[in-house]
């Protein structure tokens, strides 16, 4: 029989269950007699007594699951009403409360949602909060120490890895978080701290999409925040594989009662840990003589999580491994490197994506997409697939990479160094080495500009320099014309600067503009500077060999700015004004260069501005193409090269003649070579090739290397017999364009409409014989203001450095 108490819990919540049941009951409140059930016949009487049966027990489960919920709700109400009891006291009822459950209960099927477990590890969260807040910092409470001492930790891991009941994992798993999350003391030095809590975290990502995946990543993640803080500690997360110290446990009676009925010693704290000093002390040269041999589950937990289908577990578990790389214990960096999976799930999924890309894509696609940061990849399958074939890939391969130099940036140097190589070689050498030496031009121009952008966004040091190796070479001895093919990857895309295809071209050149412009200095020395350090591209001859000097210069030079090929430019916006330069240049001296090898400035400028004649100019026909917009560039840009510069061991001035080898004959360098021949073409190539360019070497003649300054913007250096610089390049090319231009009729009004129709001035009209020429020459004006603006911020830079 129910009692009244019973009735009134089934009654509220069965009502519908009591009405189906009112029909067997008379007006007396008797059941009715069998005769009259026979009346039904025997299937009647069989269905009623079945339906009674069944009805009976859904009766006494529900009545059950009602009373616990009713019992907890009145437990926290006598709770709330009662006087509060000491924090130790309350922490040990709650405690016991929930082994009373294991060892009293046998219904082991029942989620543990339907106790009181749930609610009791609340309420010694709550009391452990509490404790600490009403404490003095550092200052270890009562509560904490029984439960460090009659190891619940130990005990919590031991239910939540059976999962019992089901769905104790999940809560074993909350606790601990909020535990590390929630008490500012230092908990994982503690022995009965940090040996569960590594049990534990081999427990998680054990299967992927497991209900418990949130929770595991919120609990790995906390520790990871945790070893940030404290970075030593993480040598008790270096487990040896030799002394895997987890063992079979029995869930169970026996577990519940030798965990929580040992005897309490009153121990404290600061006692036990200096009872065990071999923990604290032994675990740093432990980890570090055995570190081969170590695993490092904390990362391999994380590295499965990155698995997972759901995309916020993988930024979090992703976000967790950018914390572990940056700790600076050289034993877990190793360890990370050796005895993890870490590189390989880098390069591998790099790999992934890489190959995920379609063989052919628009460079102006690759080039545009938007930039997007790892783990902030919002995307629409539909808009993206509207865009452009491939986006959803390129943005996913993009958004990877990212990742991959972020954490590599992040890493410590040795893990960082480790890793970067491994993306050398698995994905760089073994993947886009074959995709750039292919014949196809398709395939050549898809893969050049997906390398143009994978260098525009890496920026980690370490990623960079091997980036720089795979393409370069790490060679630095001076360049030879029998050593251009050492490297092939190299040669062959110097080689495609020229190639016969223009839009090969054009992207080959970005490519380079944007590597000359990363911070590393093996770019230039390798491109440059090793072939220009001996400085034999000078006269070698002994100074009392040289012919006198008239002016300043050999009696058969030819002076530029007397020179009637380039004669006087009288208009206002191509040339300095008196006041512009004469004021701000040293004062004349006898001879034309300085005694520091710095010639005179403004004669430089002069030299750069009047090397095109005037029947070949165009710029002061047109507002707003002056001299004076090259200047404000190049200060900027001069600038920020400097600041690029700055941490490199580059001389300030040149090397003294007598410290350098000028017989060894002079080589310019496969890249200056390919660059000059262009530049010597510059009349019958494409417009945009002309752009491109003398982008590069205007970039290239930014950098602030005396012997780069020298060679590119010193008209007035004595070049050893079979060389040439960029301004006899230049001078060879004006003396083309005179010849050609008395064979083209009109060639002015020509020079001029053409200008005017770059600039969007005058719509497109009938085609001009010779365009081509025409869109030469004005690149070619403009490229000389662009030098000339150039030497003139360089010098007066020097000049305000020097005392």
């Amino acid at each position: 029989m129910y009692s009244s108490f019973d009735a009134l819990i089934v009654v509220s919540n069965y009502a519908p269950v009591l009405c189906v049941l009112r029909p067997l009951v008379d007006s007396n409140g008797s059941l009715y007699e069998s005769s009259n059930l026979d009346r039904g016949g025997n299937n009647r009487k069989k269905k009623i007594e079945e339906f009674s049966r069944s009805s009976r027990e859904k009766l006494v489960q529900s009545k059950n699951k009602m009373f616990s919920k009713f019992t907890s709700i009145l437990q926290h109400a006598v709770e709330a009403l009662a006087p509060s009891l000491p924090l130790q006291e309350d922490f040990v009822y709650h405690w016991k409360a929930i082994t009373h459950y294991y060892i009293e209960t046998s219904d082991d099927k029942a989620p543990v949602t339907d106790t009181n477990i749930p609610s009791h590890l609340e309420q010694m969260l709550d009391i452990l909060t509490q404790e600490e807040r009403e404490r003095e910092s550092g200052e270890t409470g009562p509560c904490m120490e029984y439960l460090l001492h009659h190891k619940i930790l130990e005990t919590l891991y031991t239910l939540g890895k059976a999962d019992c009941p089901p769905g104790m994992k999940q809560q074993v798993l909350t606790f601990y978080t909020k535990l590390l999350a929630h008490i500012r003391q230092p908990l994982l030095p503690h022995i009965n701290v940090h040996r569960p809590v590594q049990k534990l975290i081999r427990l998680c990502g054990e299967v992927l999409t497991a209900p418990t995946e949130n929770e595991e990543i919120q609990f790995l993640c906390i520790v990871c925040a945790k070893l940030k803080q404290d970075p030593y500690l993480v040598d008790f997360f270096l487990e040896n594989k030799s002394k895997r110290p987890e063992t079979k446990s029995r869930v169970g009676t026996e577990v519940v009662e030798e965990n929580v009925f040992a005897p309490d010693t009153g121990q404290s704290l600061a006692e036990e840990t200096v009872d065990r000093p071999e923990e604290l002390q032994g675990a740093a040269s432990s980890s570090s003589a055995t570190s081969s041999s170590n695993n490092y589950n904390l990362v391999t937990s994380l590295l499965n999580l990155t698995k997972s289908p759901d995309g916020r577990i993988v930024v979090k578990a992703c976000e967790g491994l950018m914390l572990l790389v940056s700790l600076p214990e050289p034993a877990a960096a190793k360890c990370l490197t050796e005895n993890t999976e870490l590189c390989e799930l880098l390069t591998d999924r790099l790999v992934t994506f890489y190959k995920a890309l379609p063989q052919s894509m628009d460079p102006v696609d690759i080039e545009t997409v938007e930039s997007v940061n790892w783990g902030l990849d919002v995307y629409n399958l539909k808009e993206d697939a509207a865009v452009f074939t491939g986006k959803r890939a390129l943005i996913s391969f993009l958004s990877w990479l990212d990742y991959c130099d972020q954490l590599i940036k992040e890493a410590q140097k040795s893990a960082a160094a480790v890793m970067a190589k491994a993306v050398r070689e698995r994905f760089f050498v073994s993947v886009m080495e074959p995709q750039l030496m292919q014949t196809s031009e398709v395939g050549i121009l898809t893969s050049t500009a997906l390398l143009n952008r994978i260098i525009r966004q890496v920026t980690s040091e370490a990623l960079l320099q091997e980036m720089i190796y795979f393409l370069l070479g790490e060679e630095s001895e001076p360049e030879t014309p029998a050593s251009v093919t050492q490297n092939p990857l190299r040669h062959r895309l110097i080689e495609h600067c020229d190639h016969l295809s223009d839009e090969i071209s054009i992207m080959t050149l970005r490519l380079f503009e944007q590597l000359i412009q990363k911070p590393n200095q093996h770019i230039l020395h390798s491109l440059l500077l090793r072939s220009l350090e001996e400085r034999n591209y000078l006269e070698n001859k002994p100074q009392d060999e040289r012919e006198p000097l008239e002016n300043g210069q050999p009696h058969d030079a030819v002076d530029l700015e007397e020179d009637p090929l380039f004669g006087e430019d009288t208009s206002p916006e191509s040339r300095l004004s008196g006041s512009d330069w004469l004021s701000s240049s040293p004062p004349q001296s006898p001879d034309h260069s300085k005694s520091d090898g710095k010639t005179e400035v403004h004669k430089i400028v002069n030299s750069f501005l009047c090397l095109v004649p005037d029947e070949a100019k165009s710029s002061y026909h047109v507002e707003g193409t002056g001299y004076d917009t090259y200047l404000r560039d190049a200060h900027r840009q001069f600038r920020d090269y400097c600041g690029v510069c700055q941490r490199w061991d580059w001389r300030g001035s040149p090397k003294p003649f007598e410290k350098c080898n000028l017989d060894s004959p002079f080589f310019e360098g496969h890249f200056l070579k390919v660059l000059f021949d262009r530049m010597g073409r510059i009349l019958d190539q494409p417009y945009e090739v002309n752009l491109q360019v003398t982008a590069v070497l205007s970039k290239l003649s930014l950098f602030p290397h005396p012997h780069l300054h020298e060679y590119q913007l010193d008209p007035y250096i004595n070049l050893a017999p079979g060389c040439r610089s960029l301004f006899s390049v230049i001078v060879r090319v004006v003396g083309d364009l005179m010849l050609r231009i008395q064979r083209i009729p009109d060639f002015t009004p020509k020079l001029l409409l053409v200008r005017k129709r770059l600039l969007g001035l005058e719509p497109e009209g009938i085609n001009i014989d010779h365009m081509t020429l025409l869109e030469g020459v004005i690149v070619l004006e403009e490229f000389c203001k662009e030098l000339a603006a150039i030497a003139f911020v360089k010098y007066h830079a020097a000049a305000a450095s020097s005392p």
